[in-house]
């Protein structure tokens, strides 16, 4: 029997270092896979393998504000780096991410993708953009687009709407591409002003969360990796409606505040979370937030 069976293994060692660096570990960047996020992950996948045709499916990943759709989207790019081209002028970047313009303008997408490719930005008119756009991008050989924060298009009028949407018409039209767009549930209205878009880009939700064995099954992964001599517990009902509650089912919060209060731990000089380490290590609800500005 293993000394630390609630723990991964590779992370024993980590239980005997100082207490900063295994406050270092916990803040560090980690993916917990879980089925909803795998199943778009494959789906985005099959996008990528997808034939070229004249309309290119795409979707687009929608939910609550840290509700992991970010983390989602970079986890595709992640998966999908660029890759050198040796006999060729550019590298092959079949998957290239950006963050949609704050408000929707046509020039500043396709700025942001070529500022992506490390091109210069053409300073003549919104066509020598959209033309060297198109060129850069068949020239890496692009097959899919992340377009992450999609809904800020609604920040604008509707005509400068139509005109960025056009712009992402424009380039899945022209190069047989797929598009990813990720944002809030306003995504959807930002898109329903176009038909054609609005039929190409099928919605995937991350639901918030809720009890039940999918909810358990994370609070086991997250005890898996948490530097920690003492099994918490985190699915025994005490605990897990607790965290559940607190973080209000967004696995941005749910992850913060299991960090937080695995921290308060470790400063309290204790090897386990529980109820009260929920309550003292500072962590404040999405609600209180928003209340308190």
């Amino acid at each position: 029997m293993s000394d630390y069976p609630h723990l991964m293994k590779s992370l024993w060692p980590l239980l005997d270092k100082s207490i900063e660096k295994k406050i270092f570990y916990i803040q560090s960047d980690r993916w917990i896979g879980y089925s909803k996020a795998n199943e778009i992950l494959q789906k985005m996948d099959d996008l990528l393998t997808h034939p070229k045709i004249d309309r290119m499916p795409s979707m687009m990943v929608v939910g609550a504000t840290n509700n992991g759709k970010t983390r989602l989207l970079n986890r595709f790019l992640k998966n999908h780096p660029p890759s050198q081209n040796y006999g060729g002028e550019k590298v092959i970047a079949s998957v290239i991410g950006i963050e949609a313009p704050p408000g929707p303008s046509d020039s500043a997408f396709y700025s942001s993708i070529l500022k992506r490719l490390y091109e210069t930005v053409p300073k003549s008119s919104v066509d020598d953009l959209r033309d060297k756009t198109c060129e850069v991008l068949e020239k890496v050989q692009t097959r899919v687009l992340v377009i992450d924060e999609l809904h800020n298009i609604l920040a604008g009028s509707s005509r400068k709407q139509q005109l960025m949407l056009n712009a992402i018409k424009y380039i899945s039209n022209t190069l047989n591409m797929s598009i990813v767009g990720g944002g809030t549930e306003n995504l959807i209205n930002a898109v329903s002003v176009d038909s054609q878009l609005q039929n190409r880009l099928k919605p995937q939700r991350l639901p918030l969360w809720r009890d039940g064995e999918e909810f358990e099954s994370l609070l086991d992964s997250y005890e898996y990796i948490l530097p920690l001599r003492k099994p918490s517990g985190l699915t025994s009902p005490r605990l897990a409606n607790k965290i559940l509650a607190m973080s209000e089912g967004t696995i941005g919060e749910i992850s913060a505040l299991i960090n937080e209060a695995a921290i308060y731990a470790l400063k309290k000089g204790e090897e386990w979370i529980t109820v009260d380490a929920l309550n003292k290590c500072g962590f404040v609800s999405p609600s209180d937030r928003r209340g308190a500005t």
